[in-house]
């Protein structure tokens, strides 16, 4: 359909001397009048240099937002799936969205007509897959991605066209040497995109297309694996190196698996809030075997290895919590990290880049909470886990000079976050610590004092002591020679050994005791009635609730604070 320009507008735009508005008014014209005359070239049968040059075109056009319309059309969409060989075609176009005039089904570079193909994919449509023009898919890729990107309309139309489809099945194609690099690569930001902005096509691609298989395969592909054992990774070829000495992946091997990692992550975030048959069970450990490589594993160079490990993380904390078993299924080797007799290499490497994050300081709640999180629930499944954890972040307690937020070891620095400003950040954290605990209320306290452990107690209504629920094996809590020698000494409240301190007391009479007792309850209630403060009180169920005005009047009128004042009245003013 040919768009309708108001050129008098645009006269009369220029003929005012605005030079800003005529500019803009032609720029937009001629930018989408040459989309449309582009579009009109890209149906007909064209040299390979011609196509290519329209492809470009239509690439550096799509750029642009604000000129995208002659481009999200269902014929122009199609038109760009065709030459991207993606295409797909149903028996029956609805009447809504039969092609628009001037399209001419069928015709991509290499002339096949769609009418033929019957509900199914259309095979690649434009170069024939025998010796595909790889440039121009990879152009034609560019041009639909700079279009979802930018429009919420082509991205109906992408979905409606079923895009997907066609992107997955030559995704299947994972082995086959025909594809390049930037092939490969687009059809997976494409995957990528669509996943991320179209829930519909996200639940297709997990539902219909078994899209965990599927993408767990192509990153097997990318990574150049083998498997020795079961849920047991190796590189091909260099199955005896240790993790640790493996070369790095090449820049094209991470640039293919992160984009692989973001969409798995895309179709895998409500997996751990549903229950998964036996079936995804499997291909869940599958890909967690595929996940602990991708962990031990480095890319070319520091940076680019954190972004590699950081969507690896994220995806593991997607994975259904039993099956985070597999990151201590390897053997133990020469040169790995044991402990009770299993390999802990993977979770030891968790920890690092947890503790990494943590010294960043940097937007902790982006990235260090998805590794915490996934630390605080694998110590929580599995015994191994937790016992390791917890012998390198509380390791048996020596310092009771020092709060447990002082200080630069990981407990310190994990015990200073339980005061963070971020709820999400000190939650998480607390949780932590807490797990580590085994949910042990005195011991929880030992570790963190009172103080920052009563956040997470209030909430769980233990702040008069006991136990969660939680299902943790009978060790005994070791105590150093140093912590039962101060164990009577210790403030509960800080977490050590403080000075001792004059009583403010020593001197006064019982009666005056109970005077600034009284006094205190007074200012009290003054602040709360004029809303300063609100007071609390610990209730049967171990939660606080609020003290209200009947309270403190119970309080007031307390027999026992009904007393004569102090002959002294002197030092009673002074306080």
């Amino acid at each position: 359909m040919a768009m309708k320009i108001d050129l008098s507008s645009i006269i009369e735009q220029m003929q005012t001397g605005e030079q800003d508005a005529a500019l803009t008014a032609l720029q937009s014209y001629n930018k989408e009048h040459l989309g449309e005359l582009v579009l009109g070239f890209l149906n007909r049968e064209l040299q390979p240099s011609c196509l290519l040059a329209c492809l470009e075109t239509v690439r550096i056009l799509s750029r642009d937002k604000n000129c995208l319309d002659p481009f999200i059309n269902r014929s122009a969409m199609s038109t760009l799936a065709r030459y991207a060989g993606i295409a797909v075609a149903s028996t029956a176009t609805p009447a809504h969205n039969k092609p628009e005039e001037g399209q001419v089904e069928g015709e991509g570079g290499e002339g096949e007509d769609v009418e033929d193909v019957s509900s199914e994919l259309v095979k690649e449509a434009s170069p024939p897959s025998e010796n595909p023009d790889q440039e121009v898919i990879v152009e034609a890729l560019k041009s639909i991605c700079n279009i979802l990107l930018h429009n919420e309309t082509g991205q109906v139309v992408a979905a409606d066209l079923q895009l997907i489809k066609g992107v997955a099945e030559r995704l299947k194609q994972c082995h086959d040497p025909t594809w390049n690099h930037e092939v490969r690569f687009f059809d997976l930001r494409l995957t990528f995109l669509l996943t991320a902005l179209r829930v519909d096509v996200r639940a297709q691609l997990a539902q219909e297309l078994h899209g965990i298989s599927l993408l767990g395969n192509q990153l097997d592909a990318t990574l150049g694996l083998c498997w020795p054992d079961t849920l047991e990774t190796a590189r091909a070829g260099l199955e005896d190196v240790p993790p640790e000495d493996l070369p790095p992946l090449s820049r094209q091997q991470t640039e293919r698996a992160m984009e692989i990692l973001k969409i798995l992550f895309n179709i895998t975030f409500d997996t751990t809030r549903r229950k998964v048959d036996e079936e995804e069970a499997a291909e869940y450990r599958r890909l967690g075997a595929i996940l602990r490589h991708c962990l031990m594993s480095h890319a070319d160079g520091e940076e680019r290895t954190e972004e590699f490990h950081s969507h690896t993380v994220n995806l593991l904390g997607n994975l259904p919590l039993p099956c985070l078993d597999v990151l201590l299924m390897p053997k133990v080797q020469q040169g790995s990290i044991e402990y009770m007799g299993v390999n802990m290499d993977a979770v030891n490497m968790l920890l690092e880049f947890m503790e990494k994050r943590l010294d960043r300081g940097h937007k902790l709640k982006e990235t260090l909470l998805p590794s915490l999180n996934l630390l605080t629930e694998s110590g929580r499944i599995h015994r191994e886990t937790r016992k390791f954890l917890r012998s390198k972040v509380l390791p048996p307690l020596r310092d009771v000079k020092n709060r447990p937020e002082v200080g630069s070891s990981l407990r310190n620095k994990l015990v200073r976050l339980m005061t963070h400003i971020d709820t999400d950040v000190k939650d998480c954290a607390a949780e932590f610590l807490y797990v580590l605990c085994k949910e042990s209320v005195s011991r929880f306290i030992k570790y963190t004092g009172y103080g920052n452990a009563a956040g997470l107690l209030a909430a769980r209504g233990l702040l008069r002591g006991g136990r969660d629920s939680g299902i943790y094996s009978e060790d005994e809590d070791s105590e150093t020679e140093e912590y039962r020698e101060a164990k009577a000494h210790i403030n509960p409240i800080t977490g050590v050994v403080e000075e001792e301190q004059p009583n403010p007391m020593e001197g006064m009479t019982e009666e005056q005791k109970e005077y600034e007792a009284m006094k205190l309850v007074r200012m009290f209630d003054k602040l709360s009635r004029t809303n300063v403060i609100q007071p609390m009180q610990l209730g049967m169920d171990g939660k606080m609730r609020e003290l209200t005005p009947e309270d403190m009047c119970k309080l007031t009128h307390n027999p026992l604070f009904q007393q004569e004042e102090p002959v002294n009245s002197d030092s009673e003013n002074d306080a």
